[in-house]
């Protein structure tokens, strides 16, 4: 493993074990299952209609008590029928315990005296609130991000937390804090790293620190990306000021780098060809004249010279 890898796995934090894992819940087509919840009814119905042409009264009260018990039995089985819509699942629990989960979409039916929960198991977004925070050097920053997010396991987003919405939400902000707490805007040396100049790599660290928050809850992200980054309005000014100064270094430094090329190239040439003899003191001369001219920010201004350097 990469010292890279042992400091993202450092960082993140350690969420206790599941308890609970989902199952497939034991169920039938619901085809079937109203098919004989009707022919139930119409069932019980038909004793009571026939209860009606019966003389004596102790035939007619069985059949009377017999309809109603058949009819009420078939009304309490077709109370097991689920409606099962794609995206969504259904968490079967009997008497608390935590019987299954329905993931089919469809018409379904499980025990009547069971209790369904509806959970959305489609991909969803989240996005936080323009942060403030202070970043690695204690520079007060904003930042946002955006998760992509869904349900993997419906039995930990319900029983492992008490609303998997809310702990993502909680928990997406708390790894964007520590993000930004810990990694500066601007990096000062080359080769470290920040949230401006290395975007790929503190997304990363960002999603692994997300998977390892919310893994608890049975939830799986998709993707997260930053969508605001910028220094606060009380310190932006002076930033802007010290990032243009940085440029204007960095592009003065190409400059210089350039024209010594262009000096050594020129007195290469010129001895070479024997243009002209150049004593050391016309060499300096030549050269301070020259870098006058390519490292100049304005045009350079022509001087006839009548004399010699040595008059």
């Amino acid at each position: 493993m990469s010292t890279h890898d042992t400091q993202v796995t450092a960082d993140v934090p350690e969420m206790p074990a599941p308890r609970v894992r989902e199952f497939a819940a034991h169920s039938i087509g619901g085809g079937l299952a109203l098919l004989l919840g009707l022919l139930g009814l119409l069932a019980g119905a038909a004793l009571i209609v026939t209860a009606t042409a019966v003389d004596g009264a102790g035939a007619k009260a069985v059949l009377i008590i017999g309809g109603v018990l058949v009819a009420v039995a078939a009304f309490l089985a077709m109370c097991g029928l689920n409606m099962v819509a794609p995206g969504e699942a259904r968490v079967v629990q009997l008497f608390g315990r935590y019987r299954g989960t329905i993931r089919q979409d469809g018409l379904r039916w499980v025990n009547p005296l069971t209790s369904r929960r509806k959970i959305s198991t489609r991909v969803r977004n989240h996005e936080t609130a323009v942060l403030k925070v202070n970043d690695a050097y204690g520079n007060p920053i904003e930042l946002a991000a955006v998760v992509v997010w869904r349900v993997e396991d419906t039995a930990q987003a319900t029983f492992e937390v008490d609303d998997y919405v809310e702990f993502v939400s909680t928990q997406t902000e708390a790894a964007v804090r520590h993000i930004a707490i810990e990694y500066p805007y601007d990096a000062h040396d080359e080769d470290g790293l920040s949230l401006r100049g290395n975007a790929e790599e503190i997304t990363e660290k960002l999603a692994v620190e997300l998977h390892a928050r919310v893994e608890a809850a049975g939830v799986q992200i998709i993707e997260s990306r930053f969508t605001h980054l910028a220094y606060a309005p009380e310190i932006a000014s002076a930033m802007l000021q010290r990032q243009q100064a940085g440029a204007v270094v960095a592009a003065r430094q190409k400059i210089v780098e350039g024209a010594v090329g262009m000096v050594e190239s020129a007195l290469a040439r010129i001895a070479e060809q024997d243009i002209v003899e150049l004593d050391p003191e016309r060499k300096a001369a030549m050269v301070s004249n020259l870098m006058v001219v390519l490292c100049g920010d304005r045009s350079a201004q022509p001087v006839l010279n009548t004399g010699t350097l040595y008059q």
